[in-house]
């Protein structure tokens, strides 16, 4: 079991096929976007056990959607928001390979997208182009990428900008923001 946001406790998966956020993580990132979160549209991409979303809905946002791949954390991160929403609240779930389901998202962007994949997988540069040729990102939205340095690092992606980077042990957390388009009255003729 793991407690979310309210003292809510939510079902995990056994066995370390699915590596949840830490508290101390999750705490952190909702304090950084706690202006961002009431009545947001949320995306959690590789859900795990759903904890990152549910303490979304916990915390007032107005839809969620996730995607993830594993049939079991699917179950499970479907239990769990469901235990969670409230009436006035959505949440939808994809399951599949991220990369792929991501083209089922383009109806209209997200205020906040947080991506925690495998540490080990290459799904970091794949997502987050995927995510830019989309525009899943709402202009002013953010997303939170969940590292292990030694497995990736916070690096340029075309089309996002890396504005802040956090570090909780050997978890790291890197923000970005879409690129501001050059105003046409600067770009040289």
């Amino acid at each position: 079991m793991l407690r979310i946001y309210g003292n809510r406790a939510l079902r995990t998966l056994p066995g370390l096929d699915t590596r949840p956020t830490s508290a101390r993580v999750r705490e952190a990132l909702f304090n950084i976007w706690q202006s961002r979160v009431a009545d947001s549209r949320w995306l959690d991409l590789c859900t795990g056990s759903g904890a990152i979303g549910a303490e979304a809905l916990c915390r007032g946002a107005a839809e969620v959607v996730g995607i993830e791949k594993s049939p079991e954390a699917y179950a499970i991160t479907r239990e769990n928001w469901q235990k969670v929403a409230q009436s006035d609240q959505t949440f939808s779930l994809f399951r599949g390979d991220v990369v792929k389901q991501l083209s089922r998202l383009h109806r209209q962007p997200f205020d906040c997208i947080y991506f925690d994949p495998p540490y080990d997988s290459e799904l970091y540069l794949p997502v987050l182009e995927r995510v830019v040729s989309l525009r899943l990102l709402q202009p002013t939205g953010e997303i939170a990428v969940e590292y292990r340095p030694d497995a990736w690092a916070a690096i340029a992606v075309p089309g996002l900008e890396l504005v802040r980077q956090k570090q909780y042990g050997i978890t790291h957390l890197a923000f970005y923001t879409p690129e501001s388009p050059v105003p046409s009255a600067l770009v040289p003729s």
